[in-house]
């Protein structure tokens, strides 16, 4: 459920502080915070906020488009590691012939057909009732 309007965006206080103060004197370095929880305001535009993953603080630069989301969206908490046997399994039969299982004959054991040859004759209809 979202946040009242009436109420108006949560900014905790301190990161309010800094970002004033970062304001009021130019300062370009990034405002350190643990505060994931914010909401990132217009008066954030054009500043750098290292917000803490967990682990450490990640530079995150403030945007337009960012106005509206929370701090902690753009700090990812959770680092994805492929699934490598997986991937190694969909290299192999993109880049390469799929093999036939032992002891199966399949399409790469077919013998091939002689130059010149005459094609196969198709495979006779099943008997049925006329």
């Amino acid at each position: 459920m979202s946040r009242s309007i009436k109420k108006g965006p949560f900014v905790d206080h301190h990161l309010m502080a800094k970002v004033d103060k970062a304001r009021a004197g130019n300062d370009k370095r990034p405002i350190k915070t643990w505060s994931r929880r914010s909401t990132i305001v217009p008066d954030f535009v054009g500043l750098t906020i290292a917000v803490h993953n967990g682990r450490q603080h990640m530079p995150v630069y403030v945007t337009e488009n960012m106005v509206g989301h929370k701090l902690g969206e753009f700090a990812l908490t959770r680092i994805f590691k492929s699934h490598s046997a997986v991937g190694k399994r969909t290299e192999e039969a993109v880049g390469h012939e799929r093999r036939a299982a032992p002891g199966t004959q399949g399409p790469a054991a077919a013998p091939a057909a002689a130059p010149g040859a005459a094609p196969a004759a198709p495979a006779a209809a099943p008997a049925g009732k006329k």
